[in-house]
């Protein structure tokens, strides 16, 4: 068998068909070499942050100006609803547009990456609200066991 510097098992060797290859060798996958080059990454960040899931379903209704999104996203900060649509809109996931009237009015949607996105969040949603009260529930189980545990 031979093996990359990386610790991959190099692509046409008997090691493919040689069974499930040796502890602490790397299999290949879309992740395989590094997870810094891995996409998921990427999308985990935007989508890991306080504020970027609830701006995009928001746009997932539709177009919305600015104002519009502040009123429908509570808490959030204009400050903190600027930066999220720049890095949205960034990341190729929402549309910023400018009308010429006055004063400009801005309007943003999402694109269809952005769209696409939203889709697969649908079923993280729906997998939250079904087993929401299991994992608070869990959480106070466990806390109540660990009481002097820094994990809270």
């Amino acid at each position: 068998m031979s093996v990359g510097h990386t610790a991959v098992t190099t692509p046409g060797t008997a090691a493919e068909t040689a069974g499930p290859p040796p502890a602490g060798t790397r299999t290949p996958g879309p992740c395989a070499d590094e997870y810094d080059d891995c996409g998921i990454r990427d999308v985990l960040d935007r989508i890991g942050d306080k504020w970027s899931v609830l701006v995009m379903v928001e746009l997932a209704k539709g177009v919305r100006r600015f104002r519009e999104l502040q009123r429908a996203i509570p808490g959030i900060s204009q400050r903190m609803l600027t930066l999220t649509v720049r890095r949205l809109e960034r990341d190729g996931l929402v549309e910023r547009t400018v009308h010429a009237t006055v004063p400009p009015q801005v309007e943003y949607e999402l694109t269809p990456m952005g769209r696409g996105l939203t889709a697969q969040l649908r079923a993280l949603f729906e997998w939250a609200g079904e087993n929401h009260a299991r994992l608070v529930a869990s959480r106070r189980r466990w806390d109540a066991e660990h009481p002097d545990s820094e994990v809270h």
